[in-house]
């Protein structure tokens, strides 16, 4: 195996500094749009076509873009569109789970090249921390020269607080609550001088929701992302928004009511770790829900309960956060099998048929389409969403 200097690795694809505002625009432009001609990308932007011309040759002659097929069919000669090129930029992801960790290298059109995989009981620090050290090394020994010269950062995606949600006693708690002391950032940069960005891993999620999905066909949503526990995103004006803090669209901490009147958190009623421990406690065992590929057709008579339970928790979930803003959908996604998501947003669509919707306008319901590995995508596309794409709510989260 190729032994690699990470300390080489400097985000040299980004040696001419921060994109700015314009190539950004044109950037994200094609990034939504795919393969687009000039004239078309200037009467978009509102830019002339000579600062469009100029723009993309400059794009072009980085490597970041590159000259699609022509287009045939209209008057005069065939145009010839831009596109992203997906060899012009990198990025690697690491998701951080309760039950897994996923590794992955990212292209510009949000392909994952190479991706690695494991899983443990706990996510304690050194597995975690270990499991990035070697995953480097083989996520890109075989990667050619030009692609790893052209890596632009590292996106981590991870449970904020990662000490506070566990069930362990003794001297396992103890080495759980390391995470309270242990800086990520650091971490990560001891291995490498790549621009390093962590982020919620839900609000990850929906980030690749966003560049990648079905995000690109509203303006305005809430999204969930069920996995060991639920989390959440929002995006507004077409970009994701995480807030002053990184933790807008923490749905998952949002209050609900047990059947005797109890409070709880959603997180508490409507994640898989439910699901898991109705297998335990059948004495079944509930690695099979976190096994590649997915496969839960053996565990059905356990599922369903969970789904139907689950569903009306989010359909509530969905009006509460549409009586703050009014988001034209809801999008849910979530770490199973797409049959099982599937039929998760048909019973939240049928529940929501039957509750109090006074004075509110009620959102579509659709299924995400990342799926499993949105977390780890979205975490990849981080580093190139904060060098290359334009935040439309960069202003909002000014303090």
């Amino acid at each position: 195996m190729m032994n690699l200097d990470f300390r080489e690795l400097s985000g040299g694809v980004n040696q001419s500094g921060v994109r700015d505002y314009n190539e950004r625009l044109i950037l994200t432009v094609l990034q939504r749009r795919g393969p687009t001609p000039g004239a078309d990308i200037a009467r978009i932007t509102g830019l002339s076509p000579q600062t469009v011309s100029t723009i993309t040759r400059r794009l072009e002659k980085d490597k970041i873009l590159r000259r699609g097929h022509p287009i045939r069919g209209k008057v005069g000669k065939p145009s010839i569109p831009m596109e992203l090129n997906p060899d012009g930029v990198f990025s690697i992801g690491l998701k951080i789970g309760r039950r897994s960790a996923e590794l992955l290298l990212l292209d510009f059109v949000g392909v994952p090249r190479k991706q690695l995989f494991t899983s443990y009981d706990y996510p304690f620090p050194d597995a975690v921390f270990g499991f990035l050290r070697s995953g480097l090394q083989k996520l890109l020994c075989d990667q050619p020269i030009k692609a790893r010269e052209r890596v632009c950062g590292i996106g981590l995606g991870t449970p904020f607080e990662l000490w506070r949600w566990h069930d362990l006693t003794g001297d396992a708690a103890e080495k759980f609550r390391s995470w309270k002391d242990v800086d990520i950032l650091a971490e990560v940069t001891a291995v490498t001088d790549l621009p390093v960005v962590v982020v919620n891993d839900a609000t990850a999620a929906c980030h690749a929701e966003q560049l990648y999905g079905r995000g690109k066909e509203f303006r305005d949503y809430a999204y969930f992302f069920i996995g060991s526990f639920i989390g959440g995103g929002i995006a507004l004006n077409g970009s994701v928004y995480e807030g002053n803090q990184g933790n807008a669209g923490a749905l998952g901490s949002m209050r609900t009511t047990g059947p005797l009147g109890e409070s709880h958190q959603l997180i508490d009623v409507a994640s898989l770790h439910l699901l898991e421990a109705r297998l335990v406690a059948a004495d079944v065992d509930p690695r099979v829900m976190w096994q590649r590929p997915q496969d839960w057709s053996s565990i059905n008579r356990y599922v369903m309960p969970w789904l139907g339970e689950t569903a009306q928790e989010l359909a509530k979930a969905s009006l509460s956060i549409c009586s703050v803003i009014d988001f034209e959908a809801i999008l849910i996604d979530g770490a199973f099998p797409t049959d099982i998501r599937d039929e998760l947003v048909a019973r939240v669509s049928r529940y929501l048929l039957n509750q109090d919707k006074r004075g509110l306008i009620t959102p579509s319901i659709h299924a995400g389409s990342v799926g499993e590995n949105a977390r780890s995508i979205g975490a990849a596309s981080s580093p190139i969403f904060r060098q290359f794409l334009l935040n439309t709510n960069a202003g909002l989260s000014m303090n």
